[in-house]
């Protein structure tokens, strides 16, 4: 009888700011691969019976980011033995401890990355985005967390209104 190799964890953490489509392209990724697809922030929303800008108004950015942390220990536990494509929350690989865990988890990092416009553009109008106040603040927070985006692995335009292209570029990236 011959060893087998054991083939490395899958796993694909989706990375960028908000806007950048990380939940869509995610879901789209997911499917094509079959693996499962979870969304860090609605992980979130579910384990706290409330949405984001109620726990960002009630108890504040800290608390948010400690429950996020804790989510995301949560899904890579539940994950351990399964491919699956994560969809971070945008400001997730910003934070020293979720960095590490991301690492831990032997998985690829793919930036959905997007012009500053498109994703201002994307956010306009939306109530969900505890952050999101005004252009200043929006391109201050982006300023903030783009040096943590080019950390990833692979970089991807997501600029496309073009779902399938965007996955189909990340396919390409893939090493497996």
């Amino acid at each position: 009888m011959s060893a087998q190799p054991i083939p490395p964890r899958q796993r694909v953490f989706l990375l960028g700011f908000m806007g950048a489509g990380k939940t869509t392209i995610g879901r789209d990724l997911a499917q094509r691969l079959g693996w499962t697809f979870t969304d860090l922030d609605q992980t979130i929303e579910a384990r706290e019976q409330r949405s984001i800008p109620e726990i960002f108004a009630e108890e504040g950015e800290p608390s948010f980011r400690r429950r996020e942390q804790a989510a995301l220990q949560e899904v890579l536990a539940r994950i351990a033995d399964n491919p699956a494509v994560i969809a971070l929350g945008g400001g997730t690989p910003a934070q020293p401890g979720n960095r590490d865990l991301i690492r831990q988890a032997s998985g690829v990092t793919v930036w959905l990355d997007c012009p500053i416009e498109e994703l201002q553009h994307r956010c306009l109008g939306e109530n969900h985005r505890p952050l999101f106040r005004d252009s200043a603040s929006f391109q201050l927070l982006y300023q903030q967390r783009l040096p943590f985006y080019q950390k990833a692995d692979f970089r991807v335009d997501a600029s496309s209104s073009n779902q399938d292209s965007v996955v189909e570029e990340i396919l390409r990236c893939l090493p497996f």
